[in-house]
């Protein structure tokens, strides 16, 4: 079946919007590998603004989904958000955590099975067993390659395995949530904007018991010295420009490819 130009527009939107937005998440990660944290907890507060003004218009439309079934989306997204930057502060190569975070197929097909009971045909037990074996190749190879390059005296094989846990963990936990939400669409219709206000809103005093670490990184950033006098700019112009990016992402129609997704699973029926 041909793409219509809308669905060729959302696909080279997506493509455009995760590319970037990986790129520049990358170059803030090089320049301080430990500020999962500090990104996580900016999305989370950006988004939330953007949703209080223009989804809730500042609280004056009421939620269609019950804040309960809210609540319990929310701890499972956050674990997730915040497991997924973590997880580069243990040596995770960037390669191997963008691999991790596209193969919610994986745990999908499996959490289907086992949950909703789900049959699927043959072609896609062979496509998945296929794209488990590509994972574990490339965490193998990602391992040796972090160890040769870095070194035995900087490389902790066991930090290493910790963040490989992390991102395993995490995978499974944002499965569950896309059947929980899929059980939701069900009975209360796709609310996408709605559940992305409240799933960034509702989490953010969880920030609170990551002050300091999240202080301590603002702090890097800002901070003046020999390497940092010459990329102090650089750094915070990257750290803006992911966190607009990475909101953009999540909102803004015309710029960006996951608005795309969003539209296409209101319009799906």
């Amino acid at each position: 079946m041909a793409f219509t130009r809308g669905q060729a527009i959302a696909v080279a939107l997506v493509m455009i919007g995760c590319c970037t937005n990986v790129v520049t998440l990358e170059v803030i990660i090089k320049l301080d590998r430990g500020a999962g944290n500090l990104v996580t907890c900016s999305q989370f507060i950006l988004i939330a603004v953007e949703g209080i003004i223009v989804t809730s218009r500042f609280f004056t439309r009421s939620s269609v989904v019950p804040l309960k079934y809210y609540a319990l989306m929310v701890t499972m997204f956050f674990s997730v958000s915040v497991l997924n930057n973590y997880a580069l502060s243990f040596s995770i190569a960037m390669p191997l955590h963008m691999i991790f975070r596209a193969s919610s197929l994986v745990a999908n097909l499996i959490l289907g099975i086992l949950i909703l009971k789900k049959q699927y045909p043959l072609s896609k037990y062979i496509s998945v067993l296929l794209i488990t074996v590509g994972i574990s190749v490339c965490t193998v190879v990602s391992g040796s390659a972090m160890r040769s390059s870095d070194g035995e005296s900087e490389f902790s094989f066991s930090s290493w395995l910790t963040g490989i846990g992390m991102l395993i963990f995490a995978l499974f936990v944002s499965a569950l949530m896309g059947v929980f939400q899929e059980v939701l669409y069900k009975e209360y219709g796709k609310q996408p904007r709605e559940a992305m206000l409240w799933t960034h809103l509702m989490p953010l005093p969880g920030f609170l018991l990551m002050a300091s670490n999240i202080s301590e990184h603002m702090t890097i950033f800002s901070q003046s010295g020999t390497y940092y006098a010459a990329c102090t700019s650089t750094t915070v112009v990257a750290n803006q420009a992911w966190k607009t990016i990475w909101a953009s992402t999540q909102h803004f129609p015309g710029f960006t490819g996951h608005n795309c997704v969003q539209y296409f699973m209101v319009h799906a029926d």
